[in-house]
């Protein structure tokens, strides 16, 4: 049965790869664009609005290209549900997988050059309904309820563990045997693009005794992905991992913002707070399940086997093959270097085990709720998610083109992080997540 599922499964991805849909329509792009992450086969959804308008207001688009397609045009012109009318995703996010699945392939019509539903029939709505993506700003693609931020790669926790805890046992005894996690602050996250402020907070100097109170020096990023939760749920009920894919509506990059000095001091008992609290950026476009199909892979081996309800069984699948990238820009005329490379294929609970487990207690998932995998780090150094890591707490600080180095971040400082997964001529990308740091409000005063 288990080879009849992988026949299977490999045929399917086959037939896309060897007979795709183009890239891009023609009828759109008449003129090929260089490499896009927002092709036919991804489809990405979102939130804008246009800017300079007398009354700009959230509006959920699609990503093509360099453009954008107005979904509160089409529902208006009832080419799609009415749910597109609304401000923000939640209403197709708690719709169900079989109504993203519908919503997908009709949009692949619409944007097709020769479907008889194809767009280039209608010009009159293309002309309403099509943006440039130079000419909008870019939302929280949901209203977030709740946010939780996991710890699931095995080789940032073991990393972690060494600098902070002890070589010999890295890894505390329940973390093989759960996904470790915590809830976030879903107040403060933002899209990409927003400065992030350098927190303040207390921290315990070297050597010293007592605490301070005062700006981060120790201002650090952590290359995640998260998920956003989909469909309906019901208090007290748990989500089997079987069933858990089709809890997830789509994945984007996320940047776990973290003032390292100010998490080493508070962290024991409790976990993370206010050293996380201040900042957690995401990419503006949610790609899908969907889009992510033809990139499922294995997942790393784990040892011991997890409980029955965590144990991905038969030939799953269970993660995908997502290349992740961090750059650094120093300086406003300093182009990004790229320090790190990992893999989202790496994480050793999958983004379905956290949410089984998440749920498993009856706790209560709704459409929205946003889940972070954790710091995805790999086996080589130049994988490793966070700066923590790189520069080895600091003690092997990185240099750069220009001739400076750095254990942390600075003021002025931006990352940049991306992602995508590729096969043959088919490519689904997640855009960018890019903030850059400003000064401290020390005492609340406004940044110049």
């Amino acid at each position: 049965r288990e080879c009849i599922i992988l026949q299977a499964f490999r045929l399917r991805i086959h037939q896309q790869i060897m007979a795709p849909l183009p890239s891009l329509p023609k009828f759109l792009f008449p003129n090929p664009l260089p490499r896009t992450d927002f092709t036919l086969h991804n489809l990405p959804f979102g939130v804008f609005s246009r800017t300079g308008s007398s009354m700009p207001r959230p509006t959920i688009g699609v990503a093509i290209g360099d453009k954008i397609l107005d979904m509160r045009v089409m529902a208006e012109k009832n080419l799609v549900p009415p749910y597109f009318a609304d401000f923000y995703l939640n209403p197709f996010m708690m719709a169900g997988r079989q109504a993203w699945s519908e919503v997908r392939e009709r949009l692949q019509q619409y944007l097709s050059d020769s479907h008889p539903s194809s767009l280039s029939h209608r010009p009159d709505v293309v002309k309403e309904a099509i943006v440039e993506q130079k000419d909008v700003t870019m939302h929280l693609p949901a209203v977030i309820g709740d946010y939780t931020d996991f710890y699931a790669s095995k080789e940032h926790a073991t990393n972690v563990g060494s600098i902070w805890r002890s070589k010999e046992n890295p890894l505390l005894p329940n973390w093989v045997h759960l996904p470790v996690g915590y809830h976030g602050r879903a107040s403060t996250i933002i899209p990409s693009g927003q400065p992030v402020i350098r927190p303040c907070g207390q921290m315990l100097p070297k050597d010293a005794d007592k605490p301070v109170f005062g700006p981060s020096k120790v201002l650090d990023f952590e290359l995640e992905m998260a998920s956003f939760v989909g469909g309906e749920f019901v208090a007290g009920d748990p989500v089997p991992l079987d069933q858990a894919r089709d809890k997830i509506f789509g994945l984007v990059l996320m940047n776990d913002w973290t003032a390292r000095d100010i998490q080493k001091w508070e962290y024991q008992p409790l976990g993370p707070f206010l050293g996380k609290s201040f900042a957690t950026a995401i990419s503006p476009w949610v790609v899908t399940l969907d889009a992510l199909e033809p990139f499922r892979c294995t997942a790393p081996e784990q040892d011991p086997e997890p409980l029955p309800h965590l144990r991905h069984r038969g030939v799953d699948f269970p993660s995908y093959d997502i290349k992740l990238e961090v750059a650094v820009k120093l300086e406003a005329d300093h182009s990004p270097e790229t320090i790190c490379r990992t893999n989202l294929r790496y994480m050793y609970w999958t983004i379905f085990q956290q949410l089984t487990h998440h749920a498993s207690n009856g706790c209560l998932m709704r459409a929205g709720d946003l889940l972070g995998t954790g710091t995805i780090s790999g086996k080589e150094k130049s994988s490793f998610g966070s700066l923590l890591e790189l520069t080895w707490a600091g003690s092997e600080p990185l240099r750069f083109s220009n001739g400076q180095e750095r254990k942390f971040l600075e003021d002025g400082d931006e990352v940049v992080m991306t992602g995508y997964a590729e096969k043959g001529p088919i490519r689904v990308g997640f855009g960018e997540c890019r903030n850059v740091v400003q000064p401290s409000r020390v005492r609340g005063e406004p940044v110049v």
